[in-house]
């Protein structure tokens, strides 16, 4: 509720604001007639006034969220928001390459994350893994067309590699340099 009841020298009122698609819409509604304050009935049609359009605001304001959320954004390198390719280092030290996924669940109304191995599962199945975990919490059809364009931006082993090289991130063939295990005396 957007509707906030302003007591100043100045005005005297409620006042609606909204966001919406980064405009904001804010409107004013006096409770003074005359100099003089309203009250009862006339005061209940003016909360009531302010009361529906920020009910109005709302419902465009959920609509716009509803469809943003659904929307799948792909960069012009083919990367898909809210996937990302990283390595993840492990409790040997071993970094692995790994798909993380980082979303808003419309299901469980939260943020949820999750990995998937690409060593364990190989690119197409870790990204098809990624992909349906993606698509459950979105809300978004395995017949739609949103879903198609997910599975056609799986990255392939070269680009996989560039991913990983521009992070700064590469795989490691074995232990760290400097771990316990190879200290010199």
């Amino acid at each position: 509720m957007s509707v906030e009841l302003l007591d100043t020298p100045r005005f005297f009122g409620y006042r609606v604001r909204r966001q919406i698609q980064g405009k904001t819409y804010q409107e004013y509604f006096s409770l003074k007639d005359d100099g003089k304050r309203l009250r009862g009935e006339r005061r209940a049609k003016v909360k009531a006034a302010a009361q529906a359009r920020d009910d109005e605001l709302a419902r465009r304001q959920q609509t716009l969220q509803n469809r943003r959320a659904k929307e799948v954004h792909i960069d012009a390198d083919g990367q898909v928001r809210g996937i990302l390719c990283r390595l993840k280092a492990e409790k040997s030290g071993n970094r692995t390459p790994v798909f993380q996924i980082g979303v808003m669940s419309l299901e469980e109304n939260r943020i949820v994350n999750t990995t998937v191995s690409i060593n364990r599962y190989g690119i197409a199945e870790a990204w098809r893994r990624a992909v349906d975990f993606y698509a459950a919490h979105k809300q978004i059809s395995k017949r739609s067309r949103a879903y198609q364009s997910l599975l056609a931006a799986q990255p392939t082993p070269a680009r996989l590699q560039r991913l990983l090289a521009a992070r700064g991130e590469r795989p490691a063939a074995g232990a760290r340099r400097g771990s316990r295990g190879s200290r010199r005396r």
